[in-house]
């Protein structure tokens, strides 16, 4: 009896333990987005295959009829046409059932204010999660802050469904909507050109070319400099980006 109990013991610890790991997984840079079907507010979606082709942002929010969410599904509504232009899908998620987001969203649309936004209409899809089986999968649920919630997590998801970028905020504090737009242009300026982009860079600032790939070609650049990129030293060279090579930049 004392050894089944132990067996028992061991199993409900280890259960947990997996649970656990399946609530706080967190799909990495480079990983394929984890795939779904889900109910949304635009009908149903097979994610991240309805958008191929497209960049997406896949973010989640605590629960619906929350002040700081409000504001951010405002934002992210009014500058949904800017992320359109970006040719980027955004999906919204929180533990919530489809019949209360459809009430929150009306809410918003008919009486709410903030910001001189009025008369907003979220037409993005927002998924209902009631089980929190999408968020689990992208590790949005963390019992550190709340079991019944998920945090404001955002994922970055490329043309060919996999994660290229992940930003996560706490529960209390709603996101830089400007910052998720630069970094979206960031990285689609660097899959464009081949370049990486500096600390703090917004678009028509100057861009970082690839370091040398051999000594040969670090002293040449030194020596025999492109007269459109500037050495700061042989592994350090940047070069401008005219606006109209960003995308979505005029």
């Amino acid at each position: 009896m004392k050894k089944l109990f132990l067996l028992l013991s061991i199993f409900s610890v280890m259960s947990l333990s997996l649970f656990a790991e399946e609530a706080t997984r967190i799909p990495l840079i480079g990983d394929p987005a984890p795939a779904f079907t889900a109910k949304t507010t635009q009908g149903q979606i097979n994610f991240p295959a309805d958008y191929k082709g497209k960049w997406i942002i896949l973010f989640s929010h605590p629960a619906d009829f929350t002040p700081v969410c409000t504001t951010e599904f405002m934002t992210f509504a009014r500058m949904m046409p800017e992320f359109e232009k970006l040719n980027c899908q955004l999906v919204g998620l929180s533990i919530d059932s489809l019949y209360a987001h459809i009430a929150w969203l009306r809410q918003i649309k008919e009486k709410l204010e903030f910001k001189g936004m009025k008369d907003i209409e979220v037409t993005f899809p927002l998924i209902e999660d009631i089980r929190m089986e999408v968020s689990k999968k992208y590790g949005m649920v963390q019992p550190g802050a709340s079991n019944t919630q998920a945090v404001r997590a955002v994922f970055f998801i490329d043309p060919e469904g996999i994660v290229r970028a992940l930003v996560y905020y706490p529960l209390s504090n709603g996101r830089n909507f400007a910052e998720l737009r630069r970094l979206l242009i960031a990285m689609q300026t660097s899959d464009l050109h081949k370049v990486a982009t500096p600390a703090d860079w917004q678009p028509g600032d100057d861009v970082i070319v690839p370091p040398p790939g051999s000594c040969g070609t670090a002293k040449e650049r030194v020596q025999k400099p492109d007269p459109d990129v500037t050495c700061h030293d042989w592994f350090f060279c940047t070069k401008k980006m005219p606006i109209e090579k960003v995308p979505g930049q005029k």
